[in-house]
């Protein structure tokens, strides 16, 4: 039977914007035609996108001919806001909402910006299309065991993992956009994308944290700016996101040292926290 055909149900297809669920997406439409109305794709926008898969998501849409359901968090009832690629917040809105309401930073033990920014603006959208249960269909690989492993969520929704169970490995998905007539125009490093998903991520290894800093250090500033305002909101240590450094002094350490610092293997990588991409 082939992996792509869709559960009984409504199923929620997650779009995360990268080559790995945009290659799931597209085996979907192929095994089934197209996307029935039970099914429904999302694309949950936290504001720390790149440009470039802003704009990947929406040729998706376009080439494919698939509805995409562009959501973002909002603090207030009812949780979320239905937007496109235009008018899709680009400098961090949803995310700053969210600390300012949280009133400090998620981190490595507390990712509730996952849960909130993503997670659950989706979930409160899916229920205001009336929907009780569903099959949440994500664009994880086969070799991604760690992440396939975790507890199943106590949720309205079952998971699904198509590409998993196809055995697809992040070589099958570059060699797939190898050969497509566009592509997500961001970095493919061995199959990972760097600055996919948020820029600046927490989760991110150091390198790759320090890198956005000095190839886009406009965009880099924003996570500074999230520090200093967490940091006026609690008394406690959420003021940082990582406990070994803050933003800031990352960019200080970066200004003294220079290019060593990005040229010397290990010496930047969190690798005994979050997901040490680099």
């Amino acid at each position: 039977m082939n992996p792509y055909l869709l559960p009984e149900g409504n199923v929620q297809i997650a779009f995360s914007g990268g080559r790995s669920s945009g290659y799931m997406l597209h085996q979907i439409l192929e095994a089934n035609g197209s996307i029935p109305k039970r099914a429904i794709v999302t694309f949950q926008n936290t504001g720390r996108e790149m440009p470039e898969t802003l704009d990947f998501v929406h040729e998706v849409g376009n080439r494919w001919g698939v509805q995409i359901e562009w959501l973002e968090y909002l603090p207030d009832s009812p949780g979320f806001i239905v937007v496109d690629h235009a008018s899709a917040a680009r400098t961090g809105e949803p995310f700053e909402a969210l600390i300012r309401k949280r009133k400090f930073l998620p981190n490595v033990r507390a990712r509730f910006c996952t849960t909130e920014l993503k997670i659950r603006a989706a979930k409160r959208f899916l229920m205001a299309q009336g929907w009780k249960k569903w099959t949440n269909c994500t664009g994880l690989r086969a070799d991604e065991q760690r992440r396939l492993n975790k507890p199943k969520p106590k949720e309205r929704w079952t998971t699904w993992n198509p590409m998993a169970d196809a055995g697809i490995v992040k070589q099958d998905v570059s060699k797939f956009w190898s050969t497509q007539p566009f592509d997500l125009q961001l970095l493919n490093d061995n199959g990972k994308t760097p600055y996919g998903n948020c820029d600046g991520c927490f989760l991110k290894s150091e390198s790759i944290v320090a890198r956005l800093a000095v190839d886009h250090p406009e965009r880099a500033a924003w996570w500074e700016e999230m520090e200093e305002l967490a940091s006026g909101l609690t008394s406690g240590a959420g003021g940082k996101f990582s406990k070994r450094y803050s933003r800031k002094e990352l960019r200080i350490f970066l200004q003294d040292q220079g290019q060593l610092v990005l040229e010397t293997d290990g010496l930047l990588c969190q690798a005994d926290e979050g997901e040490c991409f680099g």
